[in-house]
């Protein structure tokens, strides 16, 4: 195993564009991302939007949840942050998931991490939203992982499809992994401040991501112990340590 990780593009280049966003996304591979990761959440009419709250309020400045709206209304929403980021890329509208589904067709060797979130889960139900999703990844199997805090979930997903899974750990404890054994996830993704200081993270059928990591001397710590994975809202900054950088992809459209 290389002592070198690949690094995931969370919610895309989020340091420095819209969160969830196609912008976002694009600027994550054209700064060489191999891997994205975003979030999704079902909206009134069956799309998914690439959303990570249950709201709009913190995106687009707007006290309205996603389950409240359908394609058309997102239509007249700017998801441009301006909170954190002002005015500067206003208007965006949100980005539905088959559009971006589409639009990385044109990047074949990028891979995705697709988080269906739980609140979507919690209020549509779980085999609703499932079975929608895996309708829409479907055809891109051979790209994405559906990765999701619900252990629950990513059981029915097993069932029915033989997508890619990854389990986002809520604690990291002999509890959960032996849970994890059983439920035998290709990844299992964890926050690296969960796992025990020294130590490396546990072993089993799975490869390891973690994320909330934006120092290139801690993604290469924790390579060093096993991880494959390392998530990074600076995906542009850690590329370009010289290690880091021997592991970007370069895209050709």
């Amino acid at each position: 195993m290389t002592d070198v990780p690949r690094l995931v593009a969370h919610r895309g280049y989020l340091h420095r564009y819209p969160e969830n966003t196609w912008i976002a996304l694009q600027a994550a591979l054209e700064a060489g991302a191999c891997w994205l990761e975003f979030d999704v959440q079902r909206c009134a009419d069956g799309h998914f939007v690439l959303l990570h709250d249950a709201d709009f309020e913190r995106t687009a400045g707007r006290k309205l949840s996603v389950f409240d709206v359908d394609a058309a209304t997102l239509a007249g929403l700017s998801v441009h942050e301006p909170a954190r980021l002002g005015g500067r890329f206003a208007p965006l509208r949100p980005s539905l998931l088959q559009e971006v589904l589409q639009r990385l067709d044109d990047y074949p060797a990028a891979r995705v991490m697709v988080e269906i979130k739980i609140e979507s889960l919690q209020h549509w139900g779980l085999e609703p939203v499932i079975d929608g999703l895996l309708q829409l990844l479907e055809p891109h199997l051979d790209r994405c992982t559906l990765i999701s805090f619900s252990e629950a979930a990513l059981a029915q997903a097993r069932k029915a499809s033989p997508i890619d899974i990854g389990w986002v750990l809520p604690r990291y404890d002999r509890e959960h992994l032996q849970r994890a054994r059983r439920l035998r996830p290709q990844w299992l993704i964890c926050n690296h401040r969960r796992i025990p200081p020294q130590s490396a993270p546990e072993r089993g059928d799975w490869r390891w991501m973690l994320y909330q990591i934006d120092d290139p001397q801690q993604a290469l710590y924790w390579a060093g112990r096993g991880v494959e994975l390392v998530e990074t809202g600076d995906i542009g900054t850690l590329l370009q340590h010289p290690l880091l950088a021997t592991r970007a992809c370069h895209h050709r459209r």
